[in-house]
């Protein structure tokens, strides 16, 4: 079975925390501070790989975490670095952020890489703190925390061409004569189960690949059949060929009719796609009547097809392979409206609000000040004096007058805490 959805997260290493160390040795005088700067966190990448057809690796393996920055060492020595993460996934990949559904990339060429989640940097050291008027740092910072997604997977196919249509129309029949595929086939509805590709050549040798898709029944947009779980793969393909059976299984108008509902109710603008109409069957006992009627109904070009007989099928690969030249690529779903691609993505927030807990108690919210707690090293007077002043030049202090606070008021950062005083 095809595994083409999953849903993982991705964990990028932190930066190593910077060291706080002064050089001691008989040797030197007045050696001065000397702690290194911690090592970048590890990255994320994602990387399309033509030996991955399916996500079926992900079914087991949900979390992906990238190793932490090693920390600042005395002497002026750096951490080292964070291994990064190269995950394969396979061509055609769509990745999206799992709460907005936003699209974060799109794998769609072998051998393309794109950075996921970026690792944390590393803290300085005091020794990058001196400077001609504090010339015994005792400060240093923290390293960065790395980013964390949770992602939802999505594989769509990558072909130029998608056959649809109701179960049983000919799609797998035609796929097996036009191009090398081994579709299964029978007499029955929902012999496809998973889609299927196959390449054929146009006159001027030029090779399309061709995606046989499970049948679509009504409601399939909606969770009905086995549509709903391989419509995304229409979404990589520039031209539809659209298969009606002139068996008399179905009437012919109402079968076209409710294809082209459901493609437009999935969305993706898959009913904007360039359509070449096949009536197939046409060996069957009164399909040429029926074919009349039908072309007189949709009042379009419709061929006509016998796999049977073999007739049909050069006229309809010509006029798709037409089609694919000169139609451009259309957007997947949720990549609309994007000017940009973006790789990594985080909502924009206030840099921060403050939230007051009973009559003397506050808590300061926001990523802004939250990051400056994990940045500073708070075992020292001189790292609380820093997240003070910046608290301060912020407007914190402002903020909470505004409130109401009084001196003694308590105040809550994350673990940190400390009296309000005007």
């Amino acid at each position: 079975m095809l595994i083409d959805r999953a849903t993982i997260e991705v964990r990028a290493g932190k930066g190593g925390d910077g060291a706080i160390s002064f050089l001691h040795d008989k040797n030197t005088e007045f050696g001065g501070p000397d702690g290194g700067n911690g090592g970048r966190g590890g990255s994320i990448y994602f990387v399309a790989a033509e030996n991955v057809n399916s996500l079926f690796s992900f079914k087991h393996s949900k979390v992906f975490i990238a190793k932490d920055g090693g920390k600042g060492l005395k002497k002026l020595m750096h951490g080292k670095d964070g291994d990064d993460v190269v995950v394969e996934v396979p061509v055609g990949t769509a990745v999206y952020e799992e709460e907005s559904m936003r699209l974060l990339c799109d794998l769609d060429t072998p051998g393309e890489k794109k950075l996921i989640a970026k690792g944390g940097r590393g803290g300085r050291g005091n020794a990058t703190f001196k400077s001609s008027r504090h010339r015994i740092p005792r400060i240093a910072q923290n390293g960065e925390d790395g980013e964390r997604f949770r992602l939802k997977l999505e594989l769509k196919l990558v072909a130029d061409i998608a056959l649809v249509g109701l179960p049983n129309a000919g799609k797998s029949s035609f796929l097996n004569l036009v191009t090398n595929a081994r579709a299964q086939i029978g007499d029955y509805p929902f012999t496809t189960i998973s889609p299927n590709l196959g390449t054929f050549f146009s006159k001027e040798y030029k090779h399309y690949v061709l995606a046989d898709m499970p049948g679509l029944i009504e409601g399939a947009h909606l969770g009905k059949g086995l549509g709903i779980s391989f419509l995304r793969h229409i979404e990589r393909c520039r031209v539809l060929i659209h298969l009606v059976a002139m068996d008399g299984s179905n009437d012919p108008y109402e079968s076209y009719c409710q294809i082209r509902r459901e493609l437009k109710g999935y969305g993706a603008r898959l009913d904007e796609r360039p359509e070449v109409l096949v009536a197939s069957k046409m060996d069957e006992e009164g399909a040429k009547k029926r074919f009349e009627e039908f072309k007189k109904k949709v009042a379009k070009t419709v061929f006509p097809l016998s796999t049977f007989e073999r007739s049909g099928f050069s006229e309809i690969l010509e006029e798709a392979a037409s089609l694919v030249e000169k139609t451009p690529r259309f957007p997947l779903k949720g990549e609309e409206n994007q000017d940009t691609m973006l790789f990594t993505y985080k909502k924009e927030e206030p840099i921060f609000k403050i939230r007051r807990i009973s009559p003397h108690i506050f808590e300061i919210l926001g990523t802004g000040p939250e990051g400056k707690v994990k940045e500073y090293n708070l075992t020292t007077d001189q790292g609380v004096m820093q997240l003070i002043r910046y608290l301060d030049r912020i407007g914190i202090n402002e903020e909470l007058e505004k409130m109401g606070a009084i001196d003694g008021d308590e105040v809550r950062l994350k673990d940190f805490v400390f009296e309000y005083s005007r």
